[in-house]
């Protein structure tokens, strides 16, 4: 059988890269999405040997053009990891509407700027794997990040009811909802934020990202077909849905 291709958004650093990895270790063909920061994705090809290609999530026109060449110069996509977001944090009444814009078209609307190039050749072979990125936050709410959790919870929505229209086509559609996890991000926070997140985790301990790039590997498996439109929440315990 020919090498599946999987595509991985904000795929070169933190979970991202992880998940990016992982793929590769299982024998898929790999290819990385970034946007802004060209050294750490330029130090991530040549450590990894993954290909890597920069656009932004947020506009459709570079999602489609982005899809286009990857598929000119690789072939057909099978997998698509969307994992790409960003934070723009603040109490809700000092949120400035392009705050609001930006959360919900980079971690919202990307979903349907990278999704809908793919669906119809996903359709057309009889295979495809959907995996959205989420977080807990999507779920149990968190205060200073309205603009966040509505763009997560609304990725839930989305794969939703995606899974429904795609399950007899053979495509597959889930989310994977990270809690906190050890990624520079985490790690930049302060050591009493820090403590106060991890006393909330009965776990009693941060995730690792390799943690939710295994989860990645077993839902964009060819065995993991019955298994559609779930939220599969990987947060130690800490908030159980």
């Amino acid at each position: 059988m020919q090498q599946r291709i999987a595509l991985v958004t904000g795929g070169t650093r933190g979970i991202g890269s992880a998940i990016s990895l992982a793929l590769k270790n299982k024998g898929y063909k790999v290819i990385a999405n970034y946007h802004k920061n060209h050294e750490t994705a330029e130090a991530f090809r040549k450590q990894h040997s993954i290909d890597i290609y920069s656009w932004d999530v947020s506009s459709y026109e570079e999602c489609q053009s982005a899809v286009q060449k990857i598929i000119q110069e690789h072939g057909e996509i099978s997998i698509l990891v969307h994992n790409a977001g960003i934070t723009k944090d603040s109490f809700f009444h000092k949120m400035s509407p392009s705050m609001w814009n930006e959360v919900i078209q980079t971690n919202l609307s990307s979903c349907f700027n990278m999704a809908h190039p793919l669906v119809e050749s996903m359709r057309q072979n009889g295979f495809g794997r959907i995996i959205m990125l989420s977080s807990i936050n999507a779920l149990k709410g968190q205060m200073g990040q309205v603009n966040y959790c509505a763009a997560k919870a609304g990725i839930i929505g989305f794969s939703k009811a995606l899974a429904l229209e795609t399950a007899s086509k053979g495509i597959t559609v889930n989310v994977i909802a990270p809690g906190y996890t050890d990624t520079e991000m985490v790690r930049s926070v302060s050591e009493n934020v820090l403590e106060k997140i991890l006393a909330q985790i009965p776990a009693g301990r941060l995730g690792h990202a390799d943690e939710i790039a295994r989860c990645v590997t077993f839902l964009a498996d060819e065995n993991a077909g019955f298994i559609t439109g779930e939220t599969l929440n990987i947060n130690g315990g800490q908030y159980l849905s």
